[in-house]
């Protein structure tokens, strides 16, 4: 039997076919557009999702017996607005999980609101990417598309929605929204009448290891997959990644290294840090984590690496940028290209090189932005360990951690063994074990990873880089304080 992963991204979608033992038989990636209509802005058309699912879809099945395909899961990118009118079309472009034009919005809830009642209704405070914010900018800014507003939906669910019909969503997705009480698992009151909607339009809430429904006659046709195929709930991506890595139970811990980067806390009870640095969400099966995200992770080196300087080689510049020893008068990078969120929640933060020298290599600023990025992740780990959670190991997942050089350096600065998932899908591989349980054919998702999900091997940390880069973080640290009111002046 075979199990459907879709992992929707933000540049591309990622489909997975993967069979009963959890081996991956094939994979394909179909890319689509990101609009940027105004500086801050980033928005997506769910048609060209659809169109990228199904092509990729009769590609994955090429030469494989369709009938043999048992259930459907999705994974994808948090927080977008998908808003459908009554008859299911798409009323505007989803406004995505970067977008940062909610910031007037953000303040009236975090101020006006509150930061301490957004908690207690939400388990959160505002942050930009969020979808109510969004809500709250479409109301003001575009009230004829707000009033035709009859399904509120995420990115995956959208596609969830064109898979089966059915509105419906999992908890974890449902958590970055800040209209869910996390707590309670159910949709806020209050906070969906502060946005302006009803219940009614929101989709049904599931864990994400059920079964929403099965493949309708149009979309198995489309795709060229069976009708009555078994569709999963599905995740949030980094729910759905930390799945795929087997980071499930309470004490466990999952890092994501991709367009952003993420540390995904499982637990067993709700809790709060206490200044709602990190975001606070539900899980599967009743669980529920603490994820801290920064806004800009492996997207830093490409950047950095293709975009300023037109390298052709990055893993040349990677292995040029490697001194062997951390030392304090090397020049720092601040990696918040798109703002930041964990913990800073700051839309008109910037990136920053600083500590530049005459003599400052090429080779010196690509570790910088390598270390960066791991210190940023140290930030959220610190707040974690400030609530007396211990982190003492972690799986590594994403495109950022193919690079040995980053994972080195992040396992240094967290002063924590990483360890590295042997199937390393991302939120696919998560999003066909939730199917796998939907459909029947494992008893958890927690007996599922027992099952399927198997280490390659650790990266410890060196002992003497620890040192040399405690001393580097205390210094980089003190850095977002000290621009923090340069950055506010700039965006004004």
């Amino acid at each position: 039997m075979y199990y459907i992963g879709i992992d929707l991204g933000t540049s591309a979608v990622k489909l997975l076919l993967v069979d009963e033992e959890g081996s991956i038989t094939s994979t394909v990636s179909k890319s689509y557009a990101v609009e940027y209509p105004r500086p801050g802005w980033s928005q997506q058309n769910p048609a060209d999702w659809w169109e990228a699912v199904t092509a990729g879809a009769r590609e994955l099945m090429a030469g494989v017996d369709t009938a043999q395909v048992r259930a459907i899961g999705t994974g994808g990118q948090m927080h977008g607005l998908v808003a459908l009118d009554v008859a299911g079309e798409v009323i505007r472009p989803c406004i995505l999980w970067n977008d940062g034009r909610t910031d007037e919005e953000v303040c009236f809830l975090n101020e006006t609101i509150g930061r301490e009642r957004l908690s207690e209704l939400a388990g959160n405070i505002a942050f930009a990417g969020f979808t109510a914010p969004k809500l709250l900018w479409m109301r003001k800014h575009e009230p004829d598309n707000f009033a035709r507003i009859a399904h509120i939906m995420l990115p995956k669910d959208y596609l969830t929605f064109r898979l089966t019909g059915e509105f419906a969503t999992d908890y974890s997705d449902a958590s970055g929204t800040l209209l869910l009480d996390v707590e309670h698992r159910c949709w806020s009151a209050e906070m969906l009448e502060i946005c302006g909607v009803s219940e009614a339009q929101m989709p049904r809430l599931m864990d994400g290891a059920e079964a929403v429904g099965t493949l309708s006659a149009a979309a198995a046709q489309e795709l060229g997959l069976p009708a009555g195929t078994v569709v999963a709930a599905g995740a949030g991506d980094n729910a759905a990644a930390a799945v795929g890595c087997g980071a499930v139970a309470a004490g466990s811990c999952n890092i994501s290294l991709g367009t952003s980067g993420t540390i995904f806390i499982p637990s067993d009870g709700f809790r709060v840090d206490a200044h709602n640095a990190l975001h606070s969400f539900d899980y599967v099966e009743g669980r529920y984590h603490l994820m801290g995200c920064i806004l800009s992770a492996a997207s830093c080196s490409g950047w950095f690496v293709g975009d300023v300087l037109k390298a052709e080689g990055f893993d040349a510049e990677e292995a040029a940028s490697d001194p062997a020893v951390a030392t304090v008068d090397l020049p720092y990078f601040l990696p918040y290209l798109m703002g930041e969120r964990s913990p800073h929640n700051d839309t008109a933060a910037r990136g920053a090189f600083v500590g530049m020298r005459a003599d400052t290599s090429r080779a010196q600023m690509v570790r910088a932005v390598r270390e960066g990025v791991a210190f940023a992740i140290r930030d959220c780990v610190e707040v974690a360990r400030s609530e007396d959670i211990r982190i003492e190991r972690s799986t590594l997942c994403g495109g950022g951690s193919k690079s040995a050089l980053m994972r080195q350096t992040l396992a240094n600065v967290l002063n924590i063994e990483l360890d590295l998932p042997e199937t390393e899908q991302g939120p696919g591989y998560g999003a066909a074990m939730l199917a796998m349980v939907a459909a029947g054919d494992a008893p958890s998702v927690e007996a599922c990873v027992g099952r399927i999900v198997r280490t390659r091997g650790s990266v410890v940390p060196d002992p003497q880089a620890v040192a040399a880069y405690e001393e580097r973080y205390q210094i980089w640290r003190q850095m977002y304080p000290a621009l923090k009111p340069i950055y506010r002046q700039m965006a004004r």
